[in-house]
């Protein structure tokens, strides 16, 4: 526990971000109990904790500051990644997580439980399938093979006018971006730093064209 508390400090102080106690508390916590459900349910290919805390924590919390409205879903959140940190970050700000495995969602369940986190729904559905009763401000994926795939079966979940789409991605190729459909229209690409982490990460921001 000690050990990973001083890794994450350390990992914390390379950035900007501003990460209270408690935070930190949760933040370790999710990791230890990712850890744990890993050896049983497979939940991810990152076996270490402390690796876990670079490819997991950072890389999700360095989103943080870019995220945009108070009504987020996080599609194919998987174990609850970037969701759980980034609601642990953002207590003021409401997060669903949808997955379409009934293992991550149960995981992510006793996650919320255990650490007391409030701000928090689980959707166990395909996405194409999930018809909200409210649109959202902002869509996040990490989990998606392509930025098309992504809008083409996310774009009927972002409010009409305001609604943006965040996809995490790594190296991002040009032809990525000539790929999406018409209707979409790249907004920005912000480069992300994520301390000790190989390889580049990008943040890029997308929207529908006004009608």
């Amino acid at each position: 526990m000690t050990q990973l508390n001083d890794r994450l400090n350390f990992l914390i102080d390379k950035t900007d971000l501003v990460v209270n106690e408690q935070q930190r508390t949760q933040l370790i916590g999710y990791v230890e109990m990712l850890n744990k459900w890993n050896k049983a349910y497979n939940l991810t290919s990152v076996r270490n904790p402390m690796d876990m805390l670079v490819k997991h924590i950072l890389d999700s919390i360095v989103v943080s500051p870019h995220l945009h409205g108070n009504r987020l879903i996080d599609v194919g959140t998987g174990p609850g990644l970037p969701g759980i940190p980034l609601a642990i970050m953002n207590p003021e700000k409401e997060f669903y997580l949808l997955d379409s495995l009934g293992k991550r969602i149960r995981f992510i369940k006793q996650v919320l439980h255990e650490l007391g986190i409030k701000n928090v729904t689980t959707i166990q559905s395909r996405v194409e399938e999930f018809q909200p009763e409210e649109k959202f401000d902002t869509v996040l994926s990490r989990a998606f093979a392509s930025m098309s795939d992504m809008v083409e079966w996310c774009h009927h979940l972002p409010k009409q006018k305001t609604g943006q789409f965040l996809a995490l991605k790594g190296l991002l190729s040009q032809d990525e971006i000539e790929q999406l459909p018409k209707w979409c229209n790249v907004i920005e690409v912000k480069a992300l730093n994520v301390p000790e982490l190989e390889g580049e990460r990008h943040l890029v921001t997308l929207a529908k064209m006004e009608e």
